[in-house]
């Protein structure tokens, strides 16, 4: 399947209303950014640019000041690692606000550091897309989140792939091949497992495969 025909499912959850949040979930080096990226592009294409946007809830990731006063700088990226709460808010900002300017947190992988307001979704946007690992997550804070989104799609494939992925984003980002591998069995796979437990609560799965993206019903 084309990223073009999923853009055309994406596109289609919008019909008459205002505005769509679609989430995009799965595990650690999934692909789910990826998707987002090729999925916001495809989309811009058809509808134009100014249709869509995108909001990654990486931004909402506590700056390493807070990590450090919680004790839980070597835990980054766990679900208690984010701002859940002020995620789930802005995605209703998103939804109710509608005519207006939204500014989102981008975040900046080089400085591993959130950045205020770096993002923003104008009020022509009709669809916007948000991903992380944490969306179908049942606890409070996620569940809100989950609540203003109209469909969850779950990004899964190859499981050894996906840590190699990993392996190869954290070494690009500064660490040494054996404290990235070492990151990535501590940290990311435990984090993959969590995901994985709630993967049935997906609206639709998306395998993200070598010849491309494929949709599970």
């Amino acid at each position: 399947m084309s990223v073009e025909a999923l853009a055309a499912a994406a596109v289609a959850l919008v019909g008459g209303r205002r505005r769509v949040l679609l989430g995009i979930a799965g595990a650690p080096g999934a692909g789910k950014s990826t998707l987002a990226d090729a999925l916001v592009a495809a989309v811009a294409a058809r509808e134009g640019a100014a249709w869509v946007a995108h909001v990654p809830m990486d931004g909402f990731h506590l700056a390493d000041a807070q990590l450090d006063r919680l004790g839980a700088r070597d835990r980054k990226g766990a679900p208690d690692t984010f701002d859940a709460d002020g995620y789930a808010h802005l995605l209703g900002r998103v939804v109710a606000e509608a005519d207006s300017w939204v500014y989102a947190p981008g975040f900046d992988r080089t400085l591993e550091q959130p950045l205020a307001a770096a993002l923003v979704v104008p009020p022509s946007a009709r669809l916007v897309v948000t991903e992380g690992n944490y969306l179908l997550l049942p606890e409070a804070p996620w569940a809100r989140a989950r609540a203003e989104l109209a469909e969850v799609w779950f990004v899964t494939g190859d499981d050894d792939v996906r840590r190699s992925r990993l392996v190869e984003r954290h070494v690009t980002f500064g660490k040494t091949q054996e404290a990235a591998e070492a990151w990535v069995e501590s940290s990311d796979d435990g984090n993959a497992a969590l995901v994985a437990a709630d993967a049935d609560r997906a609206d639709r799965f998306v395998v993200n495969g070598r010849d491309g993206w494929t949709f599970l019903v």
